[in-house]
């Protein structure tokens, strides 16, 4: 390995991060509305992320062109399988860093917060090491 490759090596990890953030928010926030009100509209999410429904039909289009979603037009958003899967693991991760905040002794209202962001970041090891710490047997 090269000392450039190696440098940029988390770099690349944190970008690719990025790159599937928006589609994780985005699933997750459908399995809660689902699960909530039993159907979930643009206006929905629109409102959930304060953004415009030009950006939520953009958002909603790339999901369903990666099989996470399935809507059409004037239509509810369901969850595909594959995206119940996904919004289940990113729920999953939320949770156990909002817990691991938490029994670092992070107060409820950061930890909610900063869990949003960590939760796109946090390598498998580490969120296994979360996990134990949160939950010790």
């Amino acid at each position: 390995m090269t000392e450039t490759a190696g440098k940029s090596e988390p770099h690349q990890r944190t970008r690719c991060d990025h790159a599937t953030e928006t589609a994780e928010d985005y699933v997750e926030a459908v399995a809660d509305i689902l699960e909530s009100q039993k159907r979930c509209r643009v206006t929905d999410l629109a409102k959930r992320f304060a953004v415009s429904h030009v950006t939520v039909h953009r958002i909603v289009k790339r999901l369903q062109d990666e099989g996470l979603v399935v809507t059409e037009p004037y239509q509810p958003i369901k969850m595909t399988p594959k995206g119940k899967r996904l919004a289940a693991k990113c729920r999953d991760r939320h949770m156990i860093v909002y817990r691991f905040l938490l029994a670092i002794g992070v107060d409820e209202a950061t930890a909610a917060i900063d869990a949003e962001g960590i939760e796109h970041h946090v390598s498998s090891t580490t969120l296994e090491r979360f996990r134990e710490i949160a939950n010790p047997r």
